[in-house]
């Protein structure tokens, strides 16, 4: 692909092809691009020496793309809702006939793994270089090819015939009779999209009109078609740097920097694989397409979200976690008695109360998606998103409920969700980790993230033991943010770019946590 998207883009709408799956890529990176011509360039690739993938959808498609998965350097896939229907276009490189078997394995595993993730019922074709012969004929294997391939077949060949039986599949360019010069890898030439220019066009022609050197290999033909080859570069570099001065004389006027904007608007948006969250998944991971479906999942999903409470239940075994936690949905699990309760015990006069009370008494809200909006939803739990109140209310709500067993600072911290918890040693932590996790969890209905509850130890001594949450090992770090600032084990706190020592001495030896 270095230096072919735009003729590529050419020649997919000359020949109106709509999705085409490109091998060799030889792009580093993992993302999105437009070559030109309305196409873009879904690619992933390690190395811009060697392999790479990639998959060209014409503009009408590229707003149906759902999901992208890019599994290696030969191997990735895009899913597309088309009319309702889930279409996934797997895109290949196999080994060429030289690697070592070690790397076709790994090929072919990572090309089972895709199609086993495939839901039953949805459509999938593969667009793949396989570097293999499947050989001419069918004998035996009706049922996956026809009657048209060629030469020979080898254990490359051998491998894709056995995969297509495995997979239900067929390999659908033996079943039609090309020319010969057609049964090989396309060949061809050169640039990209935005220096493009008539110039260049007129060469490629001719270029293209030359390539009777594939099937007449003589001398003069040789001669000729490198000369064109010159001949297309030279004009290539002559649009390239005339493009080069105009943009520069632009961009010192205000309509050049408007224009300037306007691209790097253009190319975020080219570099996204989703353009639109059109449709969702269903509790069993289905893709739902259809609107009133889409629409109802939504409205599902969100009603049960602002109207759940987290259960509270009795006190558990004390001593069985430390580590450090963020409180998990907090704003859509504060319970609106709790709210209530920690506003007359902060001392809030009983009218500013109620007036908050009516601020959330049949509250509804709607959600606006892709195609439309849901019906209005109830709201009976969780503060109000976007307002100037939440944050004190919420606030107020984590004061009330850590009191009993809040310390002083610098052994507990609290910022919104977020608490660190320190002490000199991992049995005081555990303990005091376990007082406040009861204190929110068990008896007022706020839940500890699990996932994202992690413990440091500074200075940390051999034998110092694990750190455990509920019978769960907590996840131990070397460094952990905390409001901006980089806090590390061996007692550095880092801001930006500048760092100072010395600010974590009171956990020396011992174990910090942070939620």
């Amino acid at each position: 692909m270095t230096g072919k998207g735009r003729e590529l883009a050419d020649m997919m709408e000359r020949r109106k092809v709509d999705i085409l799956c490109v091998q060799e890529t030889r792009w580093k990176g993992s993302k999105a691009h437009s070559i030109g011509a309305g196409f873009k360039l879904f690619y992933y690739g390690v190395d811009s020496k060697r392999n790479g993938v990639g998959v060209v959808l014409k503009e009408e498609f590229v707003r149906n793309v759902l999901e992208v998965k890019r599994v290696s350097d030969r191997v990735m896939s895009l899913k597309l809702e088309i009319e309702g229907v889930m279409l996934n276009v797997v895109s290949g490189y196999a080994p060429q006939v030289g690697c070592e078997l070690e790397e076709k394995e790994r090929f072919w595993s990572e090309l089972d793994e895709v199609m086993e993730s495939i839901p039953t019922g949805e459509r999938v074709v593969i667009g793949a270089d396989f570097n293999g012969h499947v050989g001419e004929g069918n004998t035996g294997d009706e049922e996956v090819m026809g009657k048209f391939g060629v030469k020979e077949r080898n254990l490359e060949g051998q491998m894709v015939v056995d995969f297509a039986k495995r997979m239900d599949m067929a390999v659908v360019n033996t079943y039609f009779q090309k020319r010969e010069e057609h049964r090989v890898t396309y060949k061809s030439g050169d640039k990209e999209t935005w220096w493009w220019n008539e110039e260049v066009q007129d060469s490629i022609q001719r270029k293209r009109l030359a390539k009777k050197w594939d099937m007449d290999r003589t001398e003069e033909n040789r001669q000729e078609y490198k000369e064109l080859q010159r001949r297309v570069k030279r004009e290539v570099s002559k649009a390239k740097q005339k493009t080069y001065d105009e943009l520069y004389t632009r961009l010192d006027t205000r309509e050049g920097e408007k224009d300037f904007y306007r691209l790097a608007r253009q190319r975020d948006r080219d570099g996204k694989d989703v353009q639109k969250v059109r449709v969702i998944k269903d509790r069993d991971g289905r893709v739902l397409t259809s609107e009133e479906s889409v629409q109802r999942r939504w409205k599902e999903y969100f009603e049960e979200l602002m109207n759940e409470e987290n259960e509270r239940g009795k006190k558990s075994r004390r001593g069985e976690l430390c580590g450090t936690e963020n409180l998990e949905k907090a704003y859509d699990r504060v319970p609106r008695e709790e709210l209530w309760y920690c506003m007359r015990k902060s001392g809030v006069a009983e009218k500013y109360v109620r007036v908050v009370q009516d601020m959330y008494e049949r509250s509804r809200t709607v959600v606006r998606y892709a195609v439309c909006q849901t019906e209005e939803i109830k709201v009976e739990v969780k503060l109000h998103q976007g307002s100037a109140l939440s944050p004190f209310l919420f606030a107020m709500v984590m004061d009330q409920l850590s009191e009993e067993v809040r310390q002083e600072s610098p052994w507990t911290m609290m910022f919104a969700d977020d608490i660190v918890i320190c002490s000199e040693s991992r049995e005081q932590v555990e303990e005091n980790l376990e007082r406040l996790r009861f204190a929110l969890e068990r008896r007022r209905g706020m839940k500890v993230s699990r996932s994202k509850t992690e413990y440091m130890c500074v200075n940390e001594r051999e034998g110092s033991g694990t750190v455990r949450l509920q019978g769960e090992e907590v996840k131990k770090v070397q460094e952990f943010k905390y409001l901006g600032s980089t806090v590390q084990s061996n007692r550095v706190c880092e801001r930006g770019k500048e760092a100072s020592s010395g600010r974590l001495e009171w956990v020396e030896n011992g174990v910090g946590s942070s939620v």
